[in-house]
């Protein structure tokens, strides 16, 4: 599977089961959530405004993902809605690698790189400050996907999660 190929494969709608855990507290939580991961061609305005932000030619992007997101956490916590953008700058002489741009809600946005590998499992790392981040995707089928996340700051890891995504399928049509 090549790059274009494994993000059109994200691209609907997903329930997402989280459990993620904080070295610092030692406190697990776990989450559901209805993702909408929406493909964003490379000429779409919020590409090449942050392509032009970090002084990319938009040409050069492959395209990008807007990813929404309505949340409920465990008994008695508040839902989470948000909203991530992600896109993807291939390097030109090897596809599968290269720069990504992503921001998150309305925070300043942050560069990181990519990597799908051979096992077909997408990596993304994240310079965010004093932290960086760690994501893997791979797809167990078409409609179920699972991510890990470490999230690492100066003192060591201090977050990890694990995420099983199943995509909502249309309703099936009476013959």
């Amino acid at each position: 599977m090549d790059i274009q190929a494994f993000l059109e494969l994200c691209v609907g709608q997903w329930f997402s089961q989280r459990t993620s855990y904080q070295f610092n507290t030692e406190k697990a939580e776990s989450n559901k959530s209805e993702l909408t991961v929406e493909w964003l061609n490379s000429d779409d305005s919020l590409v090449v405004s942050l392509c032009q932000q970090y002084r990319i030619d938009p040409n050069q992007a492959i395209g990008g993902q807007k990813i929404s997101w309505n949340s409920s956490s465990d008994y008695g916590q508040k839902k989470q809605t948000g909203n991530a953008t992600i896109i993807l700058i291939p390097d030109s002489n090897q596809p599968e690698v290269g720069k990504i741009i992503q921001t998150f809600q309305s925070q300043p946005a942050s560069p990181g790189s990519y990597s799908l590998g051979e096992d077909e499992a997408l990596t993304l790392t994240l310079e965010l400050g004093d932290f960086s981040m760690e994501e893997r995707i791979w797809f167990a089928s078409d409609n179920l996907r699972l991510r890990t996340s470490l999230i690492k700051g100066n003192n060591g890891y201090s977050r990890t999660a694990f995420y099983s995504e199943i995509r909502r399928l249309p309703p099936q049509q009476a013959a």
